[in-house]
């Protein structure tokens, strides 16, 4: 356990930075109690007043909160999520999304594992955070980008005028939104300028192999056991199928697995969402997918900043 809690303390003294009176708001379930014992042990050293909202599986899937959760989110000033990760419960991780950027701010951690805590949040982020800035410095702005891969992939798109954001393991800032384990740079795509093919190592968490073919920015063809549940899981709600996110991996540690919370961290990976752009683009909307594509070259206005998985910066 001594990992465990010295991961913890990261989390909470570093990432989070939380401050004598704070109220801090931790959702968990039974699968990661440990962890979160861990987190409410420093959050209590760093004198923070933490509520525990434990969701039982008898009230799982949840989509939508609670009135009384709506009052604890909006009276937080930290926020964080570690529910063991479902399709199904995308409204909810949504909504504690947008709530937790509002007026605090909020550590998104689904899926995560003790394994998880001990390799890859129990370290020094600056050397990370500083790779993950050259990335964004040979991308931004571009025109046109190129992103393929030996498995088929060769998508085509814009990111000129779009933000980007580094997520390198500081959320200590009132409106800030990240993971644990971080390490990735990523924006919202130009929608119309998004075109081509995807093959897919992995969609969301524990989906599998698939295709995704993009037109304008939408999802207009599609197949593999993952993507077929998660276009199922949209329905007739259209935002959900407009690209929302192209992700950069930019964690050494991590590695390519059954959970997308790590799996999107790898070097060599890019990642692309359908659904929410977090504001970063014009889509809005309740859902957000991610898909992971490996063994990536990126091409940048030309320039070569990764090929066959291996940075070239």
């Amino acid at each position: 356990m001594k990992k465990l809690y010295e991961s913890a303390a990261k989390a909470v003294k570093q990432s989070l930075a939380l401050r004598p009176g704070e109220q801090f708001l931790l959702v968990t379930d039974k699968q990661k109690l440990n962890i979160a014992e861990a987190m409410a042990h420093w959050a209590a050293e760093a004198g923070a007043e933490t509520t525990t909202y434990l969701l039982t599986e008898t009230l799982r899937p949840i989509q939508s909160p609670t009135r009384m959760f709506i009052e604890m989110i909006a009276s937080a000033d930290a926020v964080t999520y570690m529910l063991d990760a479902r399709i199904e419960e995308k409204a909810f991780r949504g909504f504690m999304v947008r709530e937790g950027t509002r007026e605090s701010r909020i550590c998104m951690m689904p899926g995560i594992t003790e394994d998880m805590m001990e390799r890859l949040v129990n370290i020094d982020f600056s050397e990370m955070a500083a790779f993950t800035k050259k990335v964004i410095g040979a991308i931004n702005d571009a025109e046109h980008v190129v992103i393929e891969n030996p498995a088929g992939t060769y998508l085509e798109c814009s990111v000129k005028g779009r933000r980007w954001k580094a997520d390198i393991g500081d959320i200590s800032r009132k409106g800030s939104h990240g993971n644990l384990p971080a390490g990735e740079c990523f924006t919202a795509p130009v929608e119309e300028s998004f075109n081509g093919r995807l093959v897919i190592r992995l969609i969301d968490d524990k989906m599998g192999h698939g295709e995704m073919i993009f037109k304008n920015g939408r999802l207009v063809e599609h197949s593999g056991e993952g993507v077929e549940a998660i276009v199922r899981n949209i329905g007739d709600d259209e935002t959900g199928q407009i690209v929302g996110e192209f992700g950069i991996g930019t964690n050494p540690g991590a590695m390519i697995c059954p959970n997308m919370l790590e799996a999107e961290k790898a070097f060599g990976t890019a990642h692309f969402a359908i659904g929410d752009s977090y504001g970063l683009g014009l889509n809005s909307s309740s859902h957000h997918y991610d898909a992971l594509v490996d063994n990536i070259t990126i091409r940048a206005d030309g320039r070569v900043i990764a090929e066959n998985g291996r940075f070239l910066i």
